[in-house]
This record gives structure tokens, sequence and C-alpha cells, in this order.
């Protein structure tokens, strides 16, 4: 199983979208690759009309979502198509899903990602995320037993969150959303320690000499 900061495993599978190969296919792009445990699970299909409903929401984030689970591509179609045609839930209908998902019949993909876990189904793969940076290292990975679904919202408000980090050095709170403070990295010596306490900077203010914060307009 890749860890965070590794390089994230490449592959190559057949997906409902055709051929893809990853990374290369998804350079300079956020990734989001999910495992499910099965086609025709009620769980899984409130998670995909979900991430469907919201694809263009990530896709404004420069970041795609790929799925998986270790069915057949013909099975995987005619889920997606009775979830098009069939389900109706919490307003969403008609939801189409436009994002690959894998095939997976040899485990392959879900075996690199340590996404079979022996001691919750030896068949099935449980509801993992992984998150990938345009350099297709892993930022973030999400595990989630078989019998809960997942929080959508909380994926997105980390890509936001890692996005922000990386591009101003900075650190996110807890329960962090868009438009909230953010953390100004610890200073790493007493004598910075001071100097950080003492400077002042338009929109910084400081708790104590370890944690300062900064506003956000």
């Amino acid at each position: 199983m890749p860890l965070i900061g590794d390089d994230a495993p490449s592959f190559k599978a057949k997906t409902t979208m055709g051929e893809i190969n990853f990374p290369n296919d998804y350079k300079g792009k956020w990734v989001i690759l999910f495992s499910h445990p099965a086609d025709f699970t009620p769980v899984c299909t409130t998670e995909f009309m979900t991430f469907a409903t919201m694809q263009e929401e990530f896709r404004a984030l420069n970041t795609e979502l790929i799925g998986l689970s270790i069915d057949s591509i013909y099975a995987h179609i005619a889920w997606l198509r009775t979830i098009k045609e069939k389900i109706v839930y919490k307003g969403m209908k008609d939801v189409e899903v436009n994002f690959p998902v894998i095939e997976d019949l040899k485990m392959d993909v879900a075996k690199k990602f340590g996404m079979v876990q022996p001691n919750a189904s030896d068949t099935q793969a449980v509801r993992a995320v992984f998150m990938m940076d345009p350099k297709a290292k892993v930022r973030a990975i999400l595990y989630y037993p078989l019998s809960n679904g997942r929080n959508m919202d909380e994926i997105k408000r980390l890509i936001l969150a890692m996005q922000k980090s990386d591009a101003e050095n900075i650190a996110t709170p807890a329960n962090w959303q868009p438009g909230d403070d953010v953390i100004i990295p610890p200073p790493g010596s007493c004598g910075s320690a001071k100097e950080r306490v003492e400077t002042e900077e338009e929109g910084k203010y400081c708790l104590d000499w370890f944690m300062c914060l900064r506003k956000q307009s």
C-alpha cells in the first residue's frame, strides 16, 4: 500500500470510459481514486450519484475522479444505466456517471493500492480514497468500512485545503472552510519565534509564540 508522500502506483486499466493510463493521462491534475465494494449495492449507489453530481465542482479544482470495483465492465455499465434510468435519491435523478470506473476483476489495481483487506472481505475492495497531486504523489488517504458511505463534501474540502497549503505555504486548522483564517507554519528556532511574535504583518495575529494565524480577506 502506498503511503502519503509516495509516488502513486502506475497502472493501465479498462474502464467505462475506455482505457486509462495512470499517471500519464492525468499529468498536471489532481486525482481522486476511490474504490467501492461492488456494483448494484445501495451505499455505493448513493456515493456514485453524489460524486457524479459534483464532478464539475471537482473539475473546477483541476481534479479528476476515477472509480474502481472488482466487477466486470459489463456489470459497471448495467449498474450505471440503472442509476440513470431508475434511481431517484435526495433530489438526484437521471444521474449520468461520466467519470471512468475501472474493471478490476483480477484485483491488479486494488492490490497495488491496498484496497482489499482480508479481514473486511476477500473479494471486495473497501471504501478507500486516494488523493494524488499533479506530480502523482499520494497526498491523502481515507478508509471507510463497507457499511458506511463517504462524505464527498469533506473530500472536496480536503482538496481545497491541500491546494491552498501548496499555494501559500500555510496550514489549515480543524474544520477549516474556504475563507477561514489559516495557520502560519511554526518557527524553527527561539530567535525566529520571538521575531514572529513581535513582527507586525497585515492580517497576522498570534495566540502564542508557536501559533500564529493569518486573516483571510
